[in-house]
């Protein structure tokens, strides 16, 4: 407990060094031409904020070294990894001064390379376990695809979800208490210290960055914090429960993809705009009430996930 009440006050003192280091050096978000208008105005608030949460959680993890193993290391390698793709991501964004930085396909390269190391790196095997009957399964020559393809989607849907004021914080904190308990109860205690010092991290973060954000969690923040859990779910052998509780991730992808096919087939947009988020905006919600709404579905989907595990 005490190391996650510093994780929080160190990530407030790291937010007020670094804010304005970002200002001075221009690092300021591209909002996209097509995104919702009201969105304009946050263009120049600096984003790669995630490295703020990153640095603390990978400090105080050093500093708790002797507490964890080999699953720790690998958790915190792939925060550091998948923040690094986001970091150029970023950077492309903003020497290019626009909201496009890598391309899809280099994303894509980028992230299953770094998505194969860490399966390399786990030696996991190939068995997963089955939410609501709780016994587990050998995917045997189908486990690297499937791997693979849970890890794109976990750290694109977490991605898409950074798209509103404090919605990909917001999310992830409690997805990340959900699995410190999880990890813990499962005697995985590495990954539960991990959880409990990256969510507080994330607290300390979105006194920042709830709205009207003071900084953006960019890519950096949002591609580490997708590949962080996606991680955790492999090591726990539960890719399906980070499916579940990442119900909003999975939803934020689905709604890009209901959106791009539909207006392909029918000529016509499912939604006013995509991912969902956005849609809600349009249709009136404020962004306060979206992370409210968004926060307390994932908060259910979790409860309704411990119920269904213990």
């Amino acid at each position: 407990m005490y190391i996650s009440t510093i994780a929080f006050l160190v990530t407030i003192l790291f937010g007020k060094f670094l804010i304005p280091i970002l200002h001075k050096l221009k690092f300021g978000q591209n909002i996209r031409e097509d995104g919702p208008k009201s969105h304009q105005k946050k263009s120049g608030t600096p984003t790669m904020g995630g490295l703020i949460f990153i640095s603390s959680t990978v400090i105080l993890m050093a500093v708790a070294n002797k507490s964890y193993n080999f699953e720790g290391k690998l958790v915190v390698y792939s925060l550091v990894s998948f923040g690094a793709i986001g970091f150029i991501d970023d950077m492309m964004s903003i020497l290019g001064k626009k909201n496009q930085g890598l391309t899809p396909f280099m994303k894509i390269i980028l992230l299953t390379i770094v998505s194969l190391f860490i399966i390399h790196g786990g030696n996991m095997g190939s068995n997963i376990i089955i939410p609501f009957i709780n016994k587990s399964v050998d995917l045997q020559i189908f486990n690297l695809p499937f791997i693979v393809f849970y890890f794109l989607t976990i750290t694109n849907g977490s991605n898409l979800t950074d798209g509103v004021d404090g919605l990909a914080t917001s999310v992830s904190v409690i997805i990340l208490v959900f699995l410190a308990i999880a990890s813990f109860i499962t005697f995985h205690y590495s990954l539960s210290l991990f959880s409990g010092i990256l969510s507080a991290s994330l607290l300390g973060f979105l006194y920042f960055n709830w709205f009207p954000a003071k900084v953006i969690m960019g890519d950096t923040g949002s591609l580490a914090l997708g590949g962080a859990i996606a991680t955790i779910g492999m090591l726990l052998e539960s890719p399906l429960l980070i499916v579940i509780i990442g119900g909003i991730y999975i939803l934020e992808i689905l709604s890009v993809v209901i959106q791009v096919t539909g207006f392909k087939i029918t000529g016509r947009r499912i939604f006013k705009m995509s991912p969902i988020h956005h849609h809600f905006e349009l249709s009136g919600w404020s962004e306060t009430e979206i992370v409210m709404l968004f926060s307390m579905l994932t908060f259910f989907l979790c409860l309704f996930s411990f119920k269904m595990l213990f």
